[in-house]
């Protein structure tokens, strides 16, 4: 019998783990100082750690998203829409309410309503209302112009 190694598992390596933690805080750190491609750059090498396919780690998950989420705040929203698909085909991405809202913020910017109403929605049936407290007013009142009050509710 032969035992599995720890990729085979489905588990990375301490020593890659750790750096890959590493340089999504960095990454953290400089979007949250507004320097997006400094902080892009972080997460792409933090990505290229990942064995392939990518997309079969859950690290992926959250470094598509934090890709995903720099490019929103950029405002590249075209790149946003790309990352965040990226994410949903990781593990535990599809459902995630975050992945969500920010996809369907960025197809509402780039004009595609219905794949925003879409994603707004997943975001809003994960999360509830809570998830928009942070957001521009403007993504939950086009969802509420779209989406039904909960049964006995007068509201969203």
């Amino acid at each position: 019998m032969t035992m599995q190694s720890e990729e085979e598992a489905g588990e990375l390596p301490d020593a890659i783990h750790a750096r890959i933690v590493q340089l999504s805080e960095e990454g953290d750190r400089l979007a949250s100082q507004g320097s997006f491609e400094r902080a892009l750059a972080k997460y792409q090498a933090a990505l290229g750690l990942l064995p392939t396919p990518s997309t079969d780690w859950e690290a992926a998950t959250w470094l598509f998203a934090a890709i995903g989420d720099v490019h929103f705040k950029g405002r590249d929203f075209a790149s946003g829409i790309d990352a965040f698909e990226r994410a949903v085909q990781c593990p535990g991405g599809l459902g995630n309410p975050f992945i969500h809202l920010r996809r369907g913020q960025c197809l509402f910017e780039t004009r595609d309503r219905e794949g925003a109403m879409d994603e707004l929605a997943r975001a809003y049936m994960g999360a509830g209302k809570n998830i928009f407290s942070d957001e521009e007013p403007k993504y939950f009142e086009a969802l509420s112009g779209v989406l039904k009050p909960p049964a006995g509710s007068s509201s969203l």
